[in-house]
């Protein structure tokens, strides 16, 4: 028996041997199949005294995922995992043989199911259980890897699997083992990267701080926008941007305005009786302050005798000299007064002729009010809105803002009422009416509303026109709806409420039909006025859109 033992010990180190007494309980069958079992050569690698049990710690069942999920026999008591090294009690239990080696040692000698007596020379290996353990078929633990295989050739597969992680040599962090390479030269944030710009050698989570001090790095001007290298930054602050604030020229003289280094010409110019105020105050102020007229000496002719006359005659000249350049101090204040008088007399000129100039343009805006007003009343209820640039209100609408644009007045007739349209441009993200264009009539105060009828009757045709040869317009025609606020007296110069159509045309059909041409949208409007409710005016070949106008 105890050479069966030491033949055993090849399938499973973590076994041991088997002693006598449990030897002696073994049935001639058993005897068999262990003697089969010691006979196969085939040797799992996770029946080998396994890394995690190098430190010490008791070895537990396999945590693996079983596929298909693995059956309740084969499940340790103890631990709830499959059977590891498994051993079988007298009592017909099956046990990882750490898990009730420990039991044993910790609780009694018990069994742990059944609670009956038990000794661990009463255990002995359930090599049938092994065998069957080891062949059913497991996951890959790796994370990311879907290979399945043998429980006995887990081991090797995870060694070599290419989602294996390894710990990186210099961030530390986890990564798979196929993909290490890669890790340490495009991610790995310990990565050694050098400067492009200066060539300075550092580790990759510190970009962002040498990018902030490269003296050779590129930055922006925070004024004017230009690129430059940082080194040269501080000089064109100084020198050369155009939009770098700086101080006046005369700030030496009190001057305390700032300003962009491109409209320094244009303070200089604008200011220019304040610059001379402030430096003829200046040159004032020095005069009164600057220069003493030293008291005359007593005895001459005892400072002549002595050794240092001629220093004293030197210092007898000085006062005249400083009485030479305080002339000409005086004489320069003096002048510049002068300019400040002139620039006075020419800014009076200056203001009254602007005064003039902006009384003329009120009235030319009044002339040109009148112009669009007569302009209006000769519509005879027939006006043509064109929409100059109507490519940009594409744009603006495109980008998803809104495009509201409102046409000038018009009048039915003379005397009539007053309407205008409002064309509406609908967003992309707009609800049931996105890409249309919405066409709108509001009524205005006129000059007639006190001779009309109120509400406003009538009948709208609206239209966008074909500006192509084959002049399909688009028209669509409205009755009047008396009882809506849109048709009553506007109390304000337009009335807030409109009435048309939401969906009055869609973006997609402009392209398909001329109705843009030279960047002009036409849009025509004709209203048939009805002061008496009891006649009703025939429409015409284009039959009324009906409930879909709103307002």
């Amino acid at each position: 028996m105890s050479c069966f033992e030491s033949d055993k010990s090849s399938l499973e180190n973590d076994e041991g041997c088997c002693g006598g007494a449990a030897a002696s309980q073994l049935s001639n069958c058993a005897l068999a199949m262990l003697e089969k079992e010691g006979n196969d050569s085939v040797l799992s690698p996770t029946e080998s005294t396994p890394t995690s049990l190098q430190g010490g710690a008791p070895l537990q069942g396999y945590d693996v995922e079983f596929d298909p999920p693995l059956e309740s026999k084969y499940e340790c008591p103890i631990c709830l995992m499959a059977l590891r090294a498994a051993v079988q009690t007298p009592c017909g239990h099956r046990f990882c043989r750490s898990c009730i080696e420990k039991s044993i040692r910790d609780t009694g000698q018990r069994c742990p199911v059944d609670n009956e007596v038990l000794r661990e020379d009463q255990l002995f290996p359930d090599n049938f259980a092994k065998r069957e353990i080891l062949s059913l078929t497991v996951r890959c633990t790796n994370i990311g890897c879907t290979d399945k295989m043998e429980l006995r050739r887990l081991d090797g597969h995870v060694t070599k699997c290419e989602f294996a992680t390894v710990p990186c040599p210099l961030c530390q962090d986890a990564v798979w083992k196929s993909q290490l390479e890669m890790h340490q030269s495009q991610h790995c944030q310990r990565r050694p990267v050098s400067c492009p710009d200066c060539v300075e050698s550092f580790v990759y989570e510190d970009s962002k701080i040498h990018e902030s001090l490269c003296p050779f790095a590129n930055v922006v001007c925070q004024y004017c926008g230009m690129e430059l290298i940082r080194d040269q930054l501080e000089s064109h602050y100084d020198t050369d941007c155009p939009k770098a604030p700086i101080a006046c020229t005369f700030s030496t003289f009190g001057c305390r305005e700032m300003m962009q280094r491109n409209d320094l010409a244009q303070h200089m110019q604008e200011f220019t009786q304040m610059h001379m105020r402030c430096m003829a105050e200046y040159l004032h102020r020095h005069s009164l302050t600057g220069y003493t007229q030293p008291p005359p000496s007593e005895d001459r002719g005892a400072a002549a005798a002595e050794p240092g006359a001629q220093a004293g005659a030197s210092s007898s000249g000085a006062p005249c000299q400083c009485c030479g350049e305080l002339q000409t101090m005086r004489e320069t204040t003096q002048q510049l007064e002068g300019r400040l008088v002139r620039q006075d007399h020419q800014l009076r000129e200056l203001s009254i002729q602007a005064g003039l100039v902006a009384e003329l343009r009120r009235k030319v805006t009044s002339l040109e009010e009148n112009l669009k007003e007569l302009e209006a009343k000769q519509c005879q209820g027939v006006y043509v809105w064109p929409l100059e640039g109507f490519s940009g209100y594409l744009r603006t609408q495109a980008a998803g803002q809104p495009v509201v644009v409102h046409s000038p007045g018009f009048y039915t007739g003379r005397p009539g009422y007053k309407l205008c349209l409002r064309l509406h441009l609908q967003t992309p993200s707009a609800q049931r009416c996105s890409n249309y264009i919405s066409l709108f009539v509001h009524t205005m105060q006129g000059e007639f509303d006190g001779q009309l009828s109120w509400p406003f009757q009538g009948t709208i045709r609206l239209a966008v026109l074909d500006q192509g040869p084959e002049g399909q317009h688009h028209v669509e025609v409205m009755e009047t709806k008396p009882d809506l606020q849109a048709f009553q007296r506007p109390t304000i110069q337009r009335n807030p409420k409109g009435f048309g159509y939401v969906t009055f045309l869609h973006l997609m059909e402009l392209q398909q039909r001329g109705f843009v041409h030279d960047d002009t949208l036409l849009v025509r409007c004709e209203v048939t006025p009805r002061f008496d409710t009891a006649l009703r005016r025939e429409g015409a070949a284009v039959q009324p859109r009906g409930p879909e106008a709103s307002l």
